[in-house]
């Protein structure tokens, strides 16, 4: 990959350069197919037929459990379509060779990421176009699948340029999609279009183009499915953002929320099923699955309704106002997906999401903040907030960082250690002031984020909606989400 490649046109040919229109002829073909009344099994097999190792793959997949539950054998493509359903087997080489096209080369993690949310994604709003735009399924699966194709091809043929970007997104404090313009001379977005047109599927992106507007039947099924996925990715399938979708599918569909329901979750396991068939990477280890999730709809509805009755309250509590209190099933949900994540990082903005959540719900303290070392490491700002009355953070929080200094946030840095702060120790510390009229009087705690040694910033939490004193198991919580924390930014920075 030439390194000195910037602009959208010099992407398209450096991208078209690099095996990827193979891969786009075959789904072209494919997709072809699927628009004709008059498509027949022997003009499936002659495009199928034409890569030996992607006839073999969809015969392997045919044979498999789930595709084929009654085990019979199949050993050609004719008797594929036999046994499994023209449909299907068409869809599983739509898969097959997308998914090997895009992770032939060593993958690196942000390639399987985003492909299991695309894939994810896909899965779901073919599923959902069954209910409002029967005939245009196929489309529906592709358009959703190739939503993200300029980030997926810059993933996947990115090379040095793709390995420096990894390096500069690690970096919390930037704005990613500011930084990508800079770096690559274009947007993923506009890459993304303008892939699909030298591809000669200039349907798919309108398609594509319509889904950002949900203009009909078929873009707001490709939006709902990303969407969904990119929210079960983010922070998992109890999140409130997953819960959201549950009125605007049924509303799409016509379901009831209980079939909305049972639908999002059956979707999202034949999703983690056909991954685990369709590619050589394992992309099913990325997609949330839905094993340990109450298919009655009602039960989840009831964690919600009392994890909404315990919202925080204005900062002069009211008497009779209920106040947030720990979310534990919520906190193990987190806890385990930031494990996950520091293990197979996803994106830097998910891994952020699921540290808020933990800390806040599930953990139950008021008020988080992630104040990260900006401008050369010369200050501290807010980066991700959460709890009443901490939005103003995220453009007014600024307090100068001083590595000598004995506050709290430069300590935490200094000595790689959480620290918490009586109302009492600001008093007479350089900046103390500052730090008061930002976040106000009483105690709170931070803790140092650290990615190996190169130190991120620190996680700020307080309960001063209250006034009640922090735990020291929420204390526990915060010590191991910030170790977390640093650890996946350590493995999202290593590309």
């Amino acid at each position: 990959m030439n390194n000195k490649t910037h602009g959208l046109r010099s992407w398209i040919d450096e991208l078209n350069n690099a095996e990827l229109p193979a891969m786009a002829v075959v789904v072209h073909d494919l997709l072809r197919l699927s628009q004709s009344t008059t498509a027949s099994v022997r003009q499936l097999a002659e495009v199928l037929m034409r890569d030996a190792s992607l006839t073999s793959k969809v015969l392997r997949v045919s044979n498999s459990v789930y595709c084929n539950p009654g085990r019979e054998v199949v050993r050609t493509i004719s008797r594929a379509v036999v046994v499994v359903g023209f449909d299907q087997v068409r869809m599983i080489g739509l898969s097959v060779s997308l998914l090997d096209g895009l992770l032939k080369e060593s993958p690196r993690e942000q390639l399987q990421s985003l492909l299991a949310r695309s894939f994810h994604g896909a899965v779901q709003a073919r599923n959902l176009a069954q209910h409002v735009c029967q005939q245009q399924k196929e489309e529906v699966f592709i358009a959703t699948l190739l939503l993200n194709l300029g980030e997926l091809a810059f993933w996947s043929r990115g090379g040095k340029p793709a390995d420096e970007l990894v390096g500069a997104l690690a970096d919390v404090s930037v704005d990613r999609e500011k930084l990508v313009k800079r770096m690559l001379g274009t947007g993923f977005d506009q890459l993304t279009l303008g892939l699909l047109k030298s591809w000669n599927m200039g349907e798919i992106g309108q398609l594509v183009q319509a889904s950002q507007a949900a203009r009909g039947p078929a873009a707001i099924a490709v939006a709902l499915g990303a969407e969904l996925a990119d929210a079960v990715a983010a922070d998992g399938w109890t999140s409130p953002a997953v819960q959201a979708l549950i009125e605007p599918i049924g509303s799409l569909t016509g379901l009831p929320p209980e079939e909305a329901w049972r639908q999002m979750l059956g979707s999202g396991e034949e999703a983690v099923r056909i991954a685990g068939t369709c590619a050589n990477s394992d992309l099913k280890a990325w997609i949330p699955r839905t094993d340990d999730l109450p298919l009655d709809l009602s039960d989840l509805l009831q964690m919600q309704r009392e994890s909404s009755a315990q919202e925080v309250r204005p900062i002069v509590p009211m008497d009779d106002a209920p106040l947030l209190q720990p979310d534990l099933e919520l906190l193990k949900l987190s806890l385990q997906n930031l494990r996950l994540m520091a293990r197979m990082p996803t994106d830097v903005d998910s891994a952020l999401s699921s540290l808020m959540q933990a800390l806040h719900r599930g953990a139950g303290f008021e008020r988080v903040m992630l104040a990260v070392l900006a401008e050369r490491q010369s200050c501290f700002k807010a980066r991700k907030v959460a709890g009443k009355g901490s939005e103003g953070w995220l453009q007014g929080f600024t307090l100068p960082h001083d590595p000598t200094s004995t506050l709290a946030f430069a300590r935490a840095l200094k000595q790689r250690s959480m620290q918490v702060v009586t109302p009492f120790e600001l008093a007479d510390q350089p900046l103390g002031d500052l730090l008061l009229e930002q976040v106000g009087e009483g105690a709170f705690a931070v803790a140092p984020v650290l990615a190996g040694e190169r130190q991120v910033g620190v996680l700020y939490v307080d309960m001063r909606l209250s006034g009640r004193p922090m735990a020291d198991t929420q204390l526990s919580v915060l010590r191991k989400v910030a170790e977390l924390a640093g650890l996946t930014l350590r493995r999202l920075s290593q590309g």
